[in-house]
């Protein structure tokens, strides 16, 4: 229960962040604003809190469940044997040895500053291609990509960050 609830709570970040990021009062909102050739008031004419705000929390909440394989490193190995029928029997010698690994290496890379360097990773080599060729297509700027890209470095940086220190691999585990 304990991780559900950090993965709901995990999903707030990219709201947060956004709020700061793209503030017109100390963000980037108005450079960003200025890159899409909208004004405030055409910005919220348009606005829909609502449905802004839960996707951006339902996305945030899919961002927190994928950084989980991104950030804790033991989950590659339990991904490795999930299948193996000889995990259903505590006393196999699959069961036994799983156990011993996690027993022994559970700590392991597990910190806000390890996840964080995952997510800034993942930013650089996710976020960057996707926001770039998208905006790039749609024939944006170089400041624009520069904006969004920034978000998204510091958002995988603390949900990755939050992820790899909090999550408790007893409960996945079970």
């Amino acid at each position: 229960m304990q991780n559900v609830i950090l993965i709901f709570a995990t999903g707030l970040v990219p709201l947060i962040v956004g709020f700061i990021w793209y503030n017109n009062s100390f963000g980037f909102g108005k450079a960003w604003m200025a890159e899409i050739g909208m004004t405030e008031e055409e910005l919220q004419r348009s606005f829909k809190p609502v449905k802004v705000f839960g996707s951006v929390y339902l996305f945030g909440v899919f961002i927190a469940a994928a950084m989980m394989p991104m950030t804790i490193h033991q989950m590659g190995l339990t991904s490795m044997l999930a299948d193996d029928p000889g995990l259903q029997d505590p006393n196999s010698e699959i069961s036994k040895t799983l156990t011993a690994l996690l027993t022994t290496y559970s700590s392991n890379f597990r910190s806000f500053g390890h996840g964080a360097l995952h997510g800034i990773i993942y930013s650089v080599f996710l976020a960057l291609p996707l926001v770039g060729i998208t905006a790039l297509f749609e024939r944006r700027s170089w400041k624009y990509i520069f904006i969004h890209v920034g978000y998204w470095i510091i958002t995988f940086a603390l949900v990755g960050g939050i992820i790899c220190q909090f999550l408790n691999l007893d409960e996945l585990m079970k």
